[in-house]
């Protein structure tokens, strides 16, 4: 059932001033984050039109900025600038390293200028929100960035009348039926190139965490606990380029290179790095797994976590050319935590 938030409801305490992050007051109320701030009165926030392509290109104006992409397992952050930007009918890019997203505009439903109070001065970040709510992409300003493009971007989309924001939960994912096992497998096997995975999920009308149950022992490797911690801590004492992936329905970030910092800190595993900072609750990885996916320069190792509703929240792997096998010590990291493969 779709749920109605009224804006001309403000709460008594502006969101901003409980000292609260706005996604968890948000959960505390029984909201969506996108929910929590349509409902604000005031100044702070902005809902702005979402012409995705139109916004995506304003975005490099702002110079330095932070972008922040997460799930309910994994928090990824990277400083960068956009550029390199390319719409395609599904999907968009955004290649200007270190920054390397993968848009997905389909599944973006409201956005707005956030500028709040802070020590200093204002915290200002554009913020993006899928049909349910959730956060797709943020991007925060920072020090070097360009206020007044800022304030030029929120006043070319600012929505001119307030309107209640419609949320609509996604549905659980059904349970697919009548798969052809045997044409799966034969699809797989004869994959040439790691992207083609995801089409043929589609094709076969399979999720990656069923597709997994599939693909056998040859290709897949339960891993155990702490394996994220354990992949970070060898990657840094052996200085070893890695690639990490954290999705939201609405985007994909990636961070390739190496790790440095990491530290624990209660339930999280951090990667507190110049650029980079990636949070992870690894109490909320229900599974991990070694995968090996055929290609035309070679199998192609990953190391997949999954959460307790058996969707993808966190991939890694090796950093490697574009088009060449994976780096061998990548392989033999990956063999340590458990995913050793034959042959």
């Amino acid at each position: 059932m779709d749920t109605l938030t009224d804006p001309a409801q403000p709460s008594a305490t502006p969101f901003f001033a409980t000292g609260k992050r706005s996604r968890d007051l948000a959960a505390e109320l029984g909201l969506s984050e996108a929910e929590l701030l349509a409902a604000h009165e005031g100044p702070e926030v902005v809902r702005l039109t979402l012409e995705a392509e139109a916004l995506v290109n304003a975005l490099p104006a702002l110079g330095e900025i932070m972008v922040l992409t997460r799930n309910d397992v994994a928090v990824h952050e990277k400083v960068g600038r956009f550029g390199g930007i390319r719409f395609g009918k599904e999907a968009g890019l955004v290649i200007n390293p270190p920054l390397d997203l993968r848009l997905f505009p389909k599944a973006w439903a409201s956005a707005f200028a956030v500028e709040i109070p802070g020590e200093r001065e204002p915290r200002r970040s554009i913020q993006i929100f899928d049909r349910a709510g959730h956060a797709a992409l943020k991007i925060h300003l920072r020090p070097a960035s360009d206020v007044a493009a800022f304030e030029a971007l929120r006043a070319r989309f600012a929505v001119a009348e307030r309107a209640p924001l419609t949320v609509t939960p996604y549905p659980t994912e059904p349970v697919a039926e009548a798969i052809d096992a045997e044409a799966f497998r034969r699809d797989f096997a004869a994959m040439a190139d790691v992207h083609e995975f995801v089409p043929l999920l589609r094709r076969h009308k399979l999720g990656r965490r069923g597709a997994l149950a599939l693909m056998g022992e040859a290709h897949v490797r339960p891993l155990g606990a702490k394996a994220a911690t354990r992949l970070l801590e060898a990657a840094s004492a052996g200085a070893l380029p890695i690639m990490c992936f954290v999705g939201s329905r609405g985007c994909i970030q990636i961070h390739s290179g190496p790790v440095e910092r990491i530290r624990a800190m209660g339930p999280w595993i951090n990667v507190l790095d110049p650029g980079f900072d990636l949070h992870l609750r690894e109490d909320l990885v229900a599974e991990a797994f070694a995968v090996r996916k055929p290609t035309r320069w070679g199998a192609l190792t990953s190391v997949e976590l999954y959460d307790a509703a058996g969707l993808l929240a966190v991939q890694f792997f090796g950093v490697r050319d574009e088009k060449g096998p994976e780096d061998e010590r990548w392989r033999a990291l990956v063999a340590r935590l458990g995913g050793a493969f034959e042959g």
